[in-house]
């Protein structure tokens, strides 16, 4: 009787453990989009309706993957622009999603520890990569971000709060010069969907492509997720930002504690990530005429 009930709680508890949801973060941008291949199609140009339907397909597309492995629960956050480009009507109806590039923490509002791990979708390279499409770090305000000594983009940048929280990549996806910019810091699976011509053109893989190597991908780094490692960051982050104009950087230095480091390039020692990210957020979004 005592092995029958013994029995019977362990396979309570491991019925229990394969049916507990993952949690899982997606934070899209738009210029890695699979068929973007215009900046007009990311900001209101004749196809930027085209855009913002390939956008929400490649989310419906990662979302379903995640739901098919099993129980989960998805927080998508418009993470391009003015962050309301996403059709939200169109979205998968089980996921929460965040709108509105108001907010402290920007691509990564609402990331915490309680997430299992996040997914960039539609990314780009960081400011000045060579044949990185669109590439750009926040805004043209930026031409240099650097974290411990460490330069980054966009992803990079995400990458280490996530890390903070505990949190890994475990797939990110965008043009070619930014898939191999994101595995050099991170170990992540990653889906390639152009190749640059420049910076202003790209070869593109046709959208069905994207959305199965996406499908496929998100199932693999599922089944692989409790491998998967967060970036190890410390606590404390000196970050340099190096700005595009002297005025700009003037205005900065009104930051208590920021120091000018030349012209055009200041730093500031923060106590954590999230000191760092929102006052980095602040320089290149709010710092602009």
């Amino acid at each position: 009787m005592k092995n029958t009930l013994f029995l019977l709680i362990i396979t309570c508890s491991m019925s229990f453990a394969q049916t507990k949801p993952v949690k899982i973060f997606i934070s899209v941008d738009m210029e890695g989009i699979g068929g973007i291949g215009t900046s007009k199609m990311t900001s209101g140009g004749k196809d930027y309706d085209t855009g913002r339907k390939l956008m929400t397909a490649e989310v419906n597309a990662v979302v379903k993957a995640i739901f098919q492995a099993g129980p989960a629960t998805v927080l998508v956050n418009d993470s391009h622009g003015d962050m309301q480009n996403l059709l939200h009507t169109e979205l998968d109806p089980r996921v929460e999603y965040i709108q509105s590039n108001i907010k402290p923490l920007g691509m990564v509002q609402n990331l915490d520890d309680s997430f299992d791990g996040i997914i960039f979708i539609g990314y780009h390279a960081m400011a000045g990569a060579e044949n990185g499409f669109l590439a750009h770090t926040g805004s043209g305000n930026v031409k240099g971000l650097w974290l411990n000594g460490t330069e980054v983009g966009e992803g990079g940048l995400n990458a280490y709060y996530a890390g903070t929280k505990g949190v890994p990549v475990i797939l990110a996806s965008g043009d070619k010069t930014f898939a191999d910019e994101i595995v050099k810091l991170v170990p992540t699976r990653t889906v390639v969907t152009k190749e640059a011509i420049g910076a202003g053109a790209a070869k593109l893989k046709h959208p069905d492509v994207v959305l199965k190597a996406l499908q496929e991908q998100t199932t693999a780094a599922l089944k692989d997720i409790k491998n998967a490692k967060p970036l190890a960051v410390k606590q404390s982050i000196e970050f340099i930002l190096k700005l595009d104009a002297p005025t700009r950087a003037d205005v900065a230095m009104g930051i208590p504690g920021m120091k000018r480091v030349d012209g055009y390039t200041i730093s500031y020692n923060a106590k954590d990530m999230d000191e760092a990210y929102k006052l980095i957020r602040i320089v290149y979004k709010y710092l602009s005429w």
